[in-house]
């Protein structure tokens, strides 16, 4: 196993996502190669780091106000038959009615919860790359030698319309991972800032669908997020996340160069 194998299965392993074979040759050559169980130490520290940090969110307490009175027992007393039913008829009223207003709030949270989930692992794999001693697989040579690069390491093709200039030049590329799958990971610079790029599959990920903005031609999630900023998109079966803490505007510019036109 070479040291670009080796490191290229560090995260599938932190992950437990290689297989027993797989995993045994990986642990010989950390074994055997300083440099990269340094790697390996390194990206365990820091994705432990990262988990510890994740913002756990409490129910608001206008829900919990609203939970607690619904579930108060009903005092009204009535005659015949609503006598009989009742003590059937108002929980499940009071239910009813909790679910009707408490719902929307639920759905609201759930959505947010999913967006929030989203540009933490947007800024945490940015992280990385600026953590990591190799945060490059390809030194860029250009957009035209850095996609192809891609070809035969993923399950599809990034597509990427924009390839850098003198504002946004292009450093390189690398394979990296977003939430459960694998994705393109493009490097540009500006300035002394580095911004990344993840390109990935965007089936099945749980894109928010409120508090969007609208970026070039694309709908965006547009957020700031311990002190990185991020705007992530949708375009086709493919998604986009671009982080970096270069200014807010150059990001937008950046990322109007990249989504769609209209």
């Amino acid at each position: 196993m070479t040291c670009h194998e080796a490191r290229d299965q560090l995260l599938d392993a932190q992950r437990d996502r290689l297989a027993p074979e797989a995993r045994r040759a990986l642990q010989a050559h950390l074994h055997e190669c300083a440099s990269c169980a340094h790697e390996e130490r390194a990206e365990a520290l820091l994705t432990e780091a990262l988990e510890q940090r994740l913002p756990q969110h409490g129910a608001p307490l206008a829900l919990k106000r609203r939970l607690a009175a619904g579930w108060a027992p009903a005092t009204a007393e009535t005659a015949g038959m609503w006598w009989r039913w009742r003590r059937y008829l108002v929980p499940a009223a009071a239910v009813a009615a909790l679910l009707l207003v408490a719902l929307p709030l639920v759905q609201r949270r759930a959505s947010e919860r999913d967006a929030g989930r989203m540009v933490a692992e947007a800024v945490n794999d940015h992280l990385r790359i600026l953590a990591s001693q190799h945060p490059l697989d390809i030194e860029s040579g250009g957009i035209h030698q850095v996609k192809p690069w891609f070809a035969g390491r993923l399950d599809f093709a990034p597509v990427v319309r924009f390839d850098g200039d003198a504002d946004f030049p292009l450093r390189g590329g690398a394979i990296g991972y977003y939430l459960d799958r694998k994705a393109a990971v493009f490097v540009f610079g500006r300035r002394l800032h580095t911004i990344s790029l993840f390109v990935f599959r965007a089936d099945g990920l749980p894109w928010p669908g409120q508090g969007l903005q609208r970026v070039g031609g694309a709908e965006a999630r547009v957020t700031t997020s311990r002190g990185y900023h991020s705007i992530l998109w949708r375009d086709g079966e493919l998604g986009y996340a671009l982080v970096s803490d270069v200014d807010p505007a150059d990001l937008t510019r950046l990322a109007e160069r990249l989504a769609p036109t209209s």
